[in-house]
């Protein structure tokens, strides 16, 4: 391999000749030989859209002439397009201020602008990261990049999975079932109406995520090293807030306290905690549904769900709900992931939060496990969901919660005898009514109708 000399405050160092970092990128790299975790791609991308911000904002401040602007703009959309992909070579477990990643992004610029530009122009330190501060700029990259993926991946795949239940609950409404509390059998309800809480725990959960986060539109940028804005000029924070939302297309503002802003994670923890109450409820979803198709003989067995490939090396014939052990999965790594991002967050010393690679690989893994997961539950499970009428049918006959429907009529302890009897000498509820001589069969017949008692016309 080809090398160059490049030269940092500690001295020379040794860079691969086709790559665009400098010597503090390459000390990391070398330094940092831990795990196989590279820094999120949506981070970088989160830096190259501040980087690009920056530039505007300080050239019109004065602090940068317009062809070092553009320059800088020019590889910002390059970092954005992933045609630099392969320069962003650092792990996870670095430095836990960022400074190295923020590094990495001010050399790349710097080098491949002077590539383009033909001499050497642009300075990583005195140029990309005028006005900021690695303190200031990964609690910044932090933010958009967590908005950004909530926004763009976790909320459409959100979307899809609801809309096929609000399908479902619509088509299956006039199916009525036993109902089941406590795993045991409970009053009966529609099928639809069943779905209908799959579907309105992904509405809840979609609106409890987005009222959260109004703390990521909050950026720090501005702050610079410890919130004082040293070296950042009047003015900077606003209008860099400004840039940064008009090239995402999303809004943010300057952080109305920056020594907050640097030093708490406590927004980021916010988010991910209603992000924690999807995978709780989606963890319930799948569960539900793995259950109510399981057999497909032995089992509760009322819906099917697609096989989609053989479910066992030595069981012939077996299929296994696959989709939903994916998912229940995906939802206990979030729950890790939450435990890691809290206690990650509570160790903020003074002025800074020396964690927050953790956290922004935590904090984005979980969105992009979990909006991988819905939609392939969805495409691949939910979207084949039917009815197994016949199964319905039997257990909800079976039924000895439907006798629920007689207390308004003889009582609950009437009722219970019923039921006791019923169970007792394995016969119909109608059966043990009529022996116990409480009702006659026209009124029984009139009084207990399953249909009567899910009360559609209430949804």
């Amino acid at each position: 391999m080809d090398y160059r000399i490049e030269h940092d405050s500690l001295g020379e160092v040794k860079v691969p000749k086709d790559k665009y970092w400098a010597a503090q990128t390459q000390r990391s790299y070398e330094n940092f030989k831990i795990g196989q975790e590279k820094m999120p791609r949506e981070i970088i991308q989160a830096f190259a859209l501040l980087k690009y911000a920056a530039a505007q904002a300080n050239c019109e401040l004065g602090l940068l002439d317009q062809k070092k602007a553009q320059a800088i703009e020019g590889v910002c959309d390059q970092i954005l397009s992933g045609s630099l992909d392969d320069h962003f070579p650092l792990v996870v477990w670095q430095t836990g201020s960022g400074t190295q990643s923020n590094m990495n992004v001010n050399e790349v610029i710097a080098h491949r602008a002077n590539e383009i530009l033909g001499q050497d122009l642009l300075h990583p330190n005195d140029d990309v990261n005028r006005s900021q501060s690695s303190n200031d700029t990964f609690p910044t990259a932090l933010h958009i990049s967590s908005l950004l993926a909530v926004e763009e991946r976790l909320f459409p795949a959100i979307e899809e999975l609801k809309s096929t239940f609000d399908g479902l609950s619509q088509a299956y409404m006039d199916i009525i079932k036993t109902g089941r509390t406590h795993l045991q059998d409970a009053v009966p309800l529609s099928l639809g109406q069943e779905i209908s809480a799959w579907s309105r725990m992904l509405e809840v959960s979609k609106d409890m995520i987005q009222d959260s986060l109004a703390g990521l539109r909050e950026i720090a940028l501005g702050g610079t090293a410890v919130g004082t804005g040293l070296n950042a000029p009047e003015g900077f924070a606003d209008l860099v807030a400004e840039k940064i939302s008009q090239k995402s297309g999303y809004p943010f503002l300057s952080a109305k306290n920056k020594f907050h802003a640097l030093t708490s994670k406590d927004q980021i923890v916010f988010v991910h905690g209603a992000i924690k109450a999807l995978a709780c409820d989606l963890l319930k979803i799948a569960n539900d549904i793995r259950m109510l198709a399981s057999g497909p003989k032995c089992g509760i067995g009322e819906i099917t769900i697609p096989a989609n490939e053989p479910g066992s090396s030595i069981m012939p014939g077996k299929v296994n709900p696959t989709q939903a052990e994916a998912l229940t999965m995906v939802c206990l790594q979030v729950m890790g992931n939450d435990t890691a991002i809290s206690m990650a967050a509570s160790q903020g010393n003074y002025q800074l939060n020396v964690y927050m690679p953790l956290i922004a690989y935590n904090f984005l893994q979980s969105v992009r496990l979990l909006a991988d997961a819905l939609k392939s539950f969805n495409l691949h499970c939910a979207q084949g969901i039917k009815p197994n009428r016949e199964k319905i049918q039997e257990n909800l006959d079976k039924s000895l919660m439907l006798v629920t429907a007689l207390n308004p009529y003889l009582g609950y302890e009437n009722a219970a005898k019923i039921a006791k009897k019923a169970y007792a000498e394995n016969k119909t509820l109608k059966e043990a009514c009529l022996d116990l001589g409480l009702l006659t069969e026209e009124e029984f017949d009139r009084i207990l109708d399953p249909k009567k008692m899910v009360h559609l016309d209430r949804n």
